[in-house]
């Protein structure tokens, strides 16, 4: 089974979320043994960030990988477990708030869109938006 990370670069819309995950030097440790759940942003998801703001975070490795390690979650949590969560720690060390919504899950202000997607590391919940440390 591949990892989080060759999952990412195989899916074909995360190209932003994995060189993102390059720049900050974080490719080794998401494809370590974790295991680790990811609330991964879609290409369209990075989309929504204006250009000279996205090209400004990539360029910072200190604040870049504040906000990716804020999208990681130690252990492997499944849609049941997200959703029986009122908050997640993750591994930049702030919580992630998670509310349910007429049957849709929410982390922070991002839509989950696609859950469960299991890697030999943990597994990936797929999210419409980039999320934002405090």
């Amino acid at each position: 089974m591949p990892n989080i990370v060759e999952i990412a670069v195989g899916a074909g819309n995360f190209s932003t979320l994995v060189q993102a995950v390059q720049a900050a030097g974080l490719v080794e440790t998401l494809s370590g043994p974790g295991p680790f759940t990811v609330f991964a942003p879609t290409d369209e998801a990075f989309a929504k960030i204006p250009a000279e703001t996205l090209q400004a975070v990539l360029a910072n490795k200190e604040q870049l990988t504040a906000i990716l390690t804020y999208h990681v979650v130690p252990g492997k949590l499944m849609a049941s477990d997200v959703i029986n969560s009122q908050m997640l720690p993750t591994v930049q060390g702030q919580n992630i708030t998670v509310r349910v919504e007429g049957g849709t899950c929410m982390v922070d202000d991002a839509t989950v869109i696609q859950t469960d997607i299991e890697a030999d590391n943990g597994v990936i919940h797929v999210i419409d938006s980039v999320i934002m440390p405090k």
